[in-house]
């Protein structure tokens, strides 16, 4: 069983900045405004998620309740009925107390978020997102955090499991990317996998998803670059291209 939709569709997820400066792209920003109007398009071109990092006035990675809030909302204005996700990642507030204290005070909640359980605290945060009705994508980049996933007492209220690869070379991809589906399905065999890359393995990483059968994700957060190696505009023209390689 995949995590393709009861229609037998792929789901595929926008993630529009990541931890990305503004300044290595045009298209990214921390004026929300801006992002719902780049979302919409993202939308527009054949996303059925949006998964974001929301930011502070800087520009910085943000947990805060009003900046979360912000984004939240902006995003759902800018793209009605779309599922909104955020990140909960520790680098963002290292100290875990803290992390979940700024998760308590959100306001305007996301449909779901990431966590990456490789990173401490991943328990207590999956936790607190069930107990306020935000569902839970596992981020599981290598065999420690799969293991701890598997041991975790919120395991069982994932949404699905992301299947992230670093920034690695093609020619490994497939070896990396099915070891760790084959891991995760050894326990889990019918759970939605969203598997996706960063950088050189971005492409490879969403060609592989197609191939298999598994959702993915396209966006600024995993590459500035269309197949072909040209820039893209923006999170819209990777989307496009994406669904294309769906259609092809």
């Amino acid at each position: 069983m995949t995590g393709n939709d009861r229609h037998g569709r792929m789901l595929l997820q926008a993630c529009l900045n990541g931890a990305r400066p503004a300044a290595q792209h045009p298209a990214l920003t921390a004026d929300t405004t801006l992002a719902g109007a780049d979302a919409a398009r993202a939308v527009a071109a054949g996303a059925r998620e949006i998964h974001v990092h929301p930011k502070d006035a800087a520009g910085d990675d943000s947990l805060r309740a009003a900046d979360v809030d912000r984004w939240v909302r902006a995003l759902r204005s800018a793209c009605p009925g779309v599922q909104i996700g955020v990140t909960t990642g520790a680098w963002i507030e290292p100290d875990v107390g803290e992390r979940l204290t700024a998760i308590r005070e959100w306001s305007v909640l996301p449909d779901f978020a990431s966590v990456n359980w490789h990173e401490a605290g991943a328990d207590e945060v999956a936790a607190l997102l069930v107990s306020r009705g935000i569902r839970v994508e596992a981020g599981i980049w290598d065999a420690t955090g799969l293991d701890a996933w598997q041991r975790s007492p919120v395991h069982d209220d994932t949404l699905r499991v992301l299947v992230e690869l670093p920034d690695e070379a093609a020619d490994v991809v497939r070896r990396h990317a099915e070891g760790l589906i084959a891991h995760v399905r050894l326990d889990d065999p019918d759970i939605p996998i969203l598997l996706h890359g960063e950088q050189r393995s971005a492409w490879p990483a969403f060609t592989l998803a197609v191939e298999l059968g598994l959702d993915s994700r396209i966006g600024l957060e995993d590459t500035l670059q269309l197949p072909d190696g040209r820039t893209a505009p923006d999170n819209a023209a990777l989307v496009r291209a994406a669904v294309a390689f769906i259609n092809a």
